[in-house]
């Protein structure tokens, strides 16, 4: 058996895990779990063993009655390849794309997971209730655009940037689904995705000395909005590696209230320019100054 590092987006309950039969296969069952974070998992040949969804669960390509329909199947189908290509081209596989069923019970089903062995299964439970909030599902494909965020980490070794917490694992997969939305989903305002956005930063916490610190919902708003920024369409599009680099270079100065930054390299300098003249903005962002009503209604 290998390691295999799994990160989650999830809301709410309490995680228990068990092992899964290798007579269900490769594809038929997973475990429940509760806070967004990065983890860690044992995968077999044949089976998972880890703490993130419920034994009696199962891995499908369709969505079950109560949770969406064909339509809605072949939307997340097509992100899955969509998202991979804009990121990295066609010459690379697309992630394995499943959702996971429990019956009923969506609680136990409320999460999506990005597994480094080229995975990603999303549960009917938190895919359910995305819908419910947006019909256009554009909820459900920011949520999976983070989940491919965390595909590229995988990939590329990334975040560069190294922190004893989750932090940021979690807000760099954030700015990408900000980045991806505005270059690769069309979204040209803000204001467009702020609102659906604020599904996931609700996970944001404060238990900023814990390993499995994703950042503050604050931070995690702020980290989207320079993804967003970023994704300027007068910048030449950028890989993952240098998203990376550009994403913590103007986070960082965020955080520590620096507003006067030399322009890195691979960024044009009215995109720079662009950035800089935001970077007031992002600061109120992050310490949780600026309204709700003034976010949602950004360009």
């Amino acid at each position: 058996m290998k390691k295999t590092k799994i990160s989650t987006l999830v809301l709410g309950l309490a995680a228990f895990g068990a092992m899964v039969s290798c007579s269900k296969d490769n594809e038929t069952s997973a475990p429940d779990a509760t806070i967004i974070e990065q983890g860690k998992g044992i995968e077999t040949e044949c089976s998972y063993v880890d703490s993130y969804w419920p034994s009696t669960a199962v891995l499908s390509t369709t969505l079950s009655s109560g949770a969406g329909t064909s339509s809605d199947v072949t939307l997340m189908t097509n992100q899955n390849t969509a998202i991979k290509t804009f990121w990295r081209g066609s010459s690379v596989a697309a992630p394995t794309f499943r959702f996971v069923q429990n019956g009923t019970n969506w609680s136990s089903t409320y999460n999506a997971i990005s597994y480094s062995t080229g995975r990603i299964y999303y549960g009917e439970g938190i895919f359910r209730d995305a819908k419910s909030k947006d019909a256009s599902n554009l909820i459900n494909v920011m949520i999976l655009a983070h989940e491919y965020g965390h595909q590229l980490q995988y990939a590329f070794g990334l975040p560069s940037k190294k922190e004893s917490t989750a932090r940021p694992n979690e807000l760099e997969a954030d700015g990408m689904a900000g980045y991806y939305l505005r270059r690769g989903y069309g979204k040209s305002t803000f204001s467009s995705i702020a609102t659906a956005y604020e599904f996931a930063a609700a996970i944001g916490d404060y238990n900023t000395t814990s390993s499995g610190h994703h950042g503050t919902p604050p931070q995690r708003r702020s980290a989207v909005r320079l993804g967003f920024l970023l994704a300027d369409p007068a910048n030449a599009k950028l890989t993952a590696t240098q998203f990376d680099y550009n994403f913590f270079y103007y986070y960082d100065g965020v955080l520590a209230g620096t507003y006067r930054l030399a322009k890195p390299e691979g960024i044009s300098e009215a995109t720079h320019n662009y950035i800089m003249s935001h970077m007031e903005e992002l600061r109120r962002i992050q310490s949780g100054q600026m309204s709700d009503e003034e976010y949602f209604n950004l360009d």
